[in-house]
């Protein structure tokens, strides 16, 4: 029987509330060495080891947890008797804590993301089912292929760099978008990081303030566009533009397509190509702590046309 670790980060899945009932629970209620038990089943698909990292809504995740994280993935696949580890995460950024481990670890053993739609509490969870199925396909014992980072939900099986969240509510809620990463992946080493530089993402819309650009660059290490159609925005974003002495990289907010450098309004930007702006700025964030010069960020995006 194959040896998975289980990282429990809280979320939805860890959630509970009133008996019965889907709303008005609280994430991160429950240990993940209780949720584990509370599973029909799950013992026999896996000898099952469980540690609690954070117990927390993954709204509440920060670039320190996912540092932790990472840390803890690396010491833990490093073990002979181990084949594979499962993080139980919330899904509202599931898809960037997913990234972000597929960005920074260099691991030949399967890390697999997944979670819930329902709390524990509920009166029908998908929890159990979806841990179910992550552990199966990090012991490799039901035919889905993980390579690297994957989120395994809902039945399906999907890589870190596409994976998205499209519903809000539905219990298949994820999806993977767009194609598969070109290139080998580029990986950031985060030893002896603490944090990562702050981002800001700017959402733009019909008459959106300009004036934010400016604000958000006196604030932040780089910004993020999510950009109207394949990146674009308004006269006055461009002269604001202008006026940002940060790195700007220029996304869509349309959530599938591509945005292309022959598409820039604004020279010097750089095209997040297929990336969601939510995962470009995943990305920006780790090149900032290695470059700060727009060319050379462009260079480590270009690996996602």
């Amino acid at each position: 029987m194959k040896k998975i670790v289980v990282l429990a980060t809280g979320g939805t899945i860890a959630g509970a509330g009133k008996p019965g009932e889907d709303l008005g629970y609280r994430p991160g209620s429950i240990s993940g060495e209780e949720l584990v038990k509370s599973v029909p089943g799950l013992s026999g698909i896996a000898d099952l080891e469980v540690e609690q990292v954070c117990n927390i809504n993954s709204d509440d995740v920060s670039s320190e947890i996912w540092i932790a994280l990472a840390s803890r993935i690396r010491t833990i696949s490093a073990r002979s008797n181990v084949d594979g580890i499962v993080v139980m995460h919330g899904t509202d950024t599931m898809e960037e804590t997913a990234f972000f481990l597929d960005l920074v670890l260099d691991v030949e053993k399967p890390v697999v993301l997944t979670g819930s739609m329902r709390p524990a509490t509920s009166l029908a969870p998908d929890g159990p089912a979806n841990l179910c199925f992550a552990v199966g396909v990090a012991a490799g014992c039901n035919g889905a292929a993980c390579r690297g980072v994957c989120v395994a939900f809902a039945g399906k099986v999907m890589d870190a760099v596409r994976v998205q969240k499209v519903h809000a509510n539905d219990l298949d809620a994820f999806d993977a978008i767009g194609t598969a990463c070109g290139e080998k992946l580029p990986k950031f080493s985060v030893d002896g990081v603490s944090s990562l530089p702050k981002v800001a993402v700017l959402y733009f819309y019909a008459d959106a303030d300009s004036a934010l650009l400016e604000c958000a660059a006196g604030r932040s290490a780089g910004i993020v566009i999510a950009g109207a159609g394949a990146g674009e925005f308004s006269k006055d974003w461009i002269g604001a533009l202008a006026r940002v002495k940060v790195p700007v990289v220029v996304a869509s907010r349309i959530g599938r397509g591509n945005v292309l450098p022959e598409g820039l309004l604004v020279p010097g930007t750089v095209p997040a190509y297929s990336l969601p702006p939510q995962k470009a700025a995943v990305l920006l964030r780790l090149a900032l702590t290695v470059t700060q010069d727009p060319v050379e960020i462009h260079k480590i995006f270009r690996t996602f046309v």
